[in-house]
């Protein structure tokens, strides 16, 4: 994923800009947003374009949410799941903005190296919160300083994916227990069979192979039962509105992926 944002930080037109991006796919050494090489079969072109559209598409789309939300006066912000993101470090951030990254100890350790190496500093407060989500994440994010009774936005970028439905469930119920009305979501999610699609071609070692979970069939209904007030997109539909639109065939599957904005109803 490193790869892909730091190719789309070099265009001329960018969507957005990550100057971390290339320093974390180097220091990870094969990184799973580096294109395939010149070799490597039909079937493994398509999916790594359609995989790097999804990609530079949710991106936009969060940094976008985001924005809005602390337009609207959140200051709270957790990103679940948080991977080698680098939002704290590379968005503009109204003064008092906490934000918060959830994470095992691993790849938040291995992210402070190459923090350190950069010497990055975060343009917010930034307190990672060494946690598996399957373990007392609240109970691990309240230590942390998060206070339920302000309003929080929450992203999970490339996370349900990997989670069984029940998972899925139990997280955004969790989720919405720690957030104040106000609170914002943005969500990715894949789309109804392109799961099964990418898992059946991918390779064993490969991110696609772990993928279990979907977008139910209804996910404004779904949202709306765990008290969020939801808009879906499709990534062709945001792609269109940030001018750049699927005109690439291999793109298709990823095009149909989901994009959520959720705002928390009042209790």
């Amino acid at each position: 994923m490193g790869r892909v944002r730091a190719i789309e930080t070099a265009r001329e037109q960018p969507l957005f800009r990550d100057p971390l991006a290339l320093a974390f796919a180097t220091a990870g050494g094969i990184d799973p947003g580096t294109p395939p090489s010149p070799h490597a079969d039909e079937a493994a072109r398509r999916r790594w374009l359609g995989v790097a559209f999804s990609i530079v598409i949710r991106t936009k789309f969060l940094d976008d949410l985001l924005d809005q939300a602390v337009a609207s006066g959140v200051r709270q912000v957790v990103l679940l799941g948080a991977g080698m993101d680098s939002r704290a470090f590379r968005m503009d951030w109204p003064a008092g903005t906490r934000l918060f990254e959830i994470d095992t100890a691993e790849p938040l350790g291995f992210k402070a190296s190459v923090l350190r190496q950069e010497r990055a500093v975060p343009r917010c407060e930034r307190i990672t919160v060494p946690v598996d989500l399957r373990e007392d994440w609240p109970g691990a994010l309240a230590a942390a300083g998060h206070d339920p009774a302000q309003p929080t936005v929450w992203i999970a970028e490339g996370l349900l994916v990997y989670l069984p439905e029940d998972a899925v469930q139990s997280l955004l119920e969790q989720v919405g227990a720690l957030s104040a009305a106000g609170s914002r979501m943005g969500l990715t999610l894949a789309s109804r069979g392109v799961v099964e699609r990418f898992r059946a071609d991918a390779a064993p070692a490969s991110p696609a192979s772990m993928w279990v979970s979907e977008m139910p069939e209804d996910p404004v209904g779904w949202l709306d039962g765990l008290g969020w007030e939801a808009e879906t997109f499709t990534l062709r539909e945001r792609a269109e509105a940030y001018g750049r639109p699927v005109l690439n065939p291999s793109q298709q599957d990823e095009g149909a992926g989901g994009l959520v904005s959720a705002v928390r109803a009042a209790h």
